[in-house]
């Protein structure tokens, strides 16, 4: 008699679902491995490759214990009775299939999303989805996301007519005595658990952290199962200290920003108050437009090391201003951009302050220079009403918001919107009726082209071949457009251009931090004004653009935020945000701290990947309370309002 018969139906079952599971969620993990095979270069072996597919297998045991459980329990103690209990049966077949199902959807959203984030999926992909108009028509438009639907569909489809094959092709051949019937139950329950936990040789269950087994960022999270990223990330955002920032004391961390800001007389009601170019007698009077462009890492400039000639034009015009090249993004979505370019506020983790703190009122740039007679204007390329951008500004001094609504539809090309060179060229009779009243004006552009969808129009003739590439070259043609017509209007010669990315792009990945993500160029563009050309190197962040500005207009104010004027204050490091981590830097040292306490510390100039942080662990102290202390000064005044 075949041993295999003799083994309970349920269990038989159990074993041959667990193999297509598994096996499809390989399948996915593969289809990610060959997306990015890019980010393999020849000092990873494939044993590495392999224990990472290994490691794997764990996360995905966690994902099918924890759905399966449930079913196999009802499943064994109906088998001690003898009859049949069809509609349990057939409830527990749909609650399967469609549980899998879901899993494997979040599998397949996951790949694009990791192109784009160099991150698994987490509760982060919902920020948008009370959009979901916007996100739908944006993935339909964009091939790369909607190619991962057909793996999708040919999975659940193979997965339903094997688990129905299985389901009915299980017999009872050969019934067992109780008592070994029950030891097999309860070994296998036994397993289920041990699966869930992902480990037996700890006392805790598999982490996140699990995963992380080499010095390759992208193979420690190819290891990772999505939907237990997703999960964990939803349970930690659950936890009271994760709503709200709390790495440090209030008044720890306020004492160490004022003397880092060197605030010698603090306002005890506003503790970051500094009032600035008071000793200006006449204030400069000029325009300021701030461009914040879409994905513009500084990696993707040739003075960034680019060689595949990108961004000609952005790069000329780096000689001829001030030029900040250690800049840093505050996070690594568009909405952080924006709030910290206008607002010189950081970014706190997965905290969205354009919705979260919809109802508090921010002294950035708009509020301060419509204070100073300024009119002020911004412009966006799609939905003004995304991220909560338009209400947000418009609560926050911004007078104008021009966005989709503004266009003609034949200009309207992807769910993005217009073209970079169409918003440029819509924008300039506005500037103009600004103008023309005789004051002058602040406008801010957030740029789209360099996001998918993507869209090339005809008449541009890139000179690369891939698509990615193609697009940063239109950007930069736009950028161009620009500037070209406004040197044709009356107010170029009066104004400031400004120039800085809402975020980079993830093309590196020496570390768990992609820095290219989050470095950017920062330009200060204005031949009339800015005479004596200059490539700086300090530390500089996208929260430093407004008290910059400030100090080129040489305009009196109040600043009641974390960012200096770069050319007449310093930093010793700078700080910028990944949803779930946060990295500190400076010419010679990266630092990058988990929300799981994990740190390391990196020479990153070399790409090193040793971790130095238990051999330098004064840097570690210094650089790691420097950034908690921002961070934690910011959540600080949040709360009470006193932003």
């Amino acid at each position: 008699m075949n041993f295999l018969q003799r083994i309970p139906r349920v269990i038989r079952q159990l074993f041959q679902l667990y193999i297509i599971v598994l096996t499809i969620f390989t399948s996915f993990r593969f289809i990610l491995f060959i997306t990015e095979l890019d980010r393999i270069d020849g000092s990873i072996s494939g044993h590495d490759i392999l224990q990472a597919f290994i490691m794997g297998i764990r996360f995905d045991l966690v994902i099918s214990g924890y759905i399966l459980f449930i079913p196999f329990l009802i499943l064994t103690i109906l088998s001690f009775y003898n009859r049949k209990f069809p509609i349990v049966y057939k409830i527990l077949f749909y609650y399967i299939y469609i549980a899998f199902a879901l899993t494997f959807l979040i599998c397949a959203i996951d790949i694009p999303y990791f192109k784009q984030f160099f991150s698994r999926f987490t509760i982060t992909g919902f920020e948008w989805f009370d959009h979901p108009a916007f996100v739908f028509k944006m993935i339909i438009e964009e091939p790369r996301y909607w190619l991962v639907t057909i793996p999708f569909v040919c999975f659940i489809f193979i997965f339903y007519k094997i688990f129905n094959r299985i389901i009915s092709n299980s017999r009872e051949t050969y019934p067992l005595p109780i008592i070994p019937k029950t030891g097999l139950y309860l070994l296998c329950l036994g397993l289920i658990f041990v699966g869930i936990r992902g480990r037996i040789e700890k006392k805790s269950p598999i982490r996140v952290g699990t995963a992380y087994f080499s010095n390759n960022p992208f193979l420690n999270q190819l290891g990772l199962n999505p939907n237990f990223t997703l999960i964990r990330s939803y349970l930690d955002s659950k936890e009271a200290r994760n709503k709200t920032v709390n790495l440090m004391n209030d008044s720890l961390a306020i004492a160490n920003v004022q003397q880092y800001l060197n605030i010698q007389h603090p306002d005890k009601n506003l503790p970051l108050l500094r009032m600035r170019n008071l000793r200006h007698s006449k204030p400069n009077k000029y325009n300021v437009v701030l461009v914040i462009m879409e994905s513009m890492s500084a990696a993707k400039m040739e003075r960034g090391g680019n060689p595949n000639h990108l961004t000609p034009f952005l790069d000329s015009l780096s000689t001829q201003g001030y030029y900040f090249k250690n800049t840093y993004t505050a996070g690594i979505h568009t909405f952080n951009g924006i709030f910290s370019s206008l607002f010189s506020m950081p970014a706190l983790f997965r905290q969205h302050p354009m919705k979260e703190s919809a109802i508090l009122k921010y002294h950035g740039l708009f509020s301060t220079l419509k204070e100073k007679g300024y009119s002020t204007a911004y412009f966006t390329t799609h939905d003004g009403q995304f991220d909560n951008v338009e209400g947000f500004l418009k609560a926050n001094d911004c007078e104008t918001v021009i966005s989709e609504s503004n266009y003609p539809a034949s200009e309207i090309k992807t769910t993005l919107g217009v073209p970079d060179e169409y918003l440029f060229e819509y924008s300039m009779p506005v500037l103009n009726k600004l103008n023309q009243k005789k004051k002058p004006f602040v406008a801010a552009f957030m740029t789209a082209s360099d996001h998918g969808p993507y869209y090339v129009p005809d008449y541009f003739k890139p000179r690369t071949k891939e698509l990615k590439k193609q697009i940063t070259e239109f950007a930069d043609y736009s950028l161009r457009k620009l500037i070209q017509m406004s040197s044709k209007q009356k107010w170029f010669k009066n104004t400031v251009f400004v120039f800085v990315a809402d975020h980079g792009a993830p093309l590196d990945n020496t570390y768990d931090i992609a820095l290219d993500y989050n470095h950017a160029p920062l330009l200060f563009y204005a031949p009339n004004i800015i005479k004596e050309h200059k490539t700086l190197d300090c530390m500089a962040g996208q929260i430093d653009v407004f008290p910059t500005i400030m100090g080129i207009l040489k305009q009196p104010y109040a600043n009641n935020t974390l960012g200096i004027d770069l050319l007449n204050e310093s930093r010793p490091y700078i700080f910028f945000n990944a949803d779930d981590k946060y990295g500190v830097i400076n010419q010679n040292w990266l630092l990058i701290a988990k929300t799981d306490g994990s740190k390391g510390l990196y020479k990153y100039q070399n790409k090193d990947t040793r971790n130095y942080a238990k051999q330098y662990k004064d840097t570690v102290n210094k650089m790691n309370t420097y950034a908690q202390s921002n961070l934690q000064t910011f959540q600080y005044m949040i709360l009470k309002k006193k932003q």
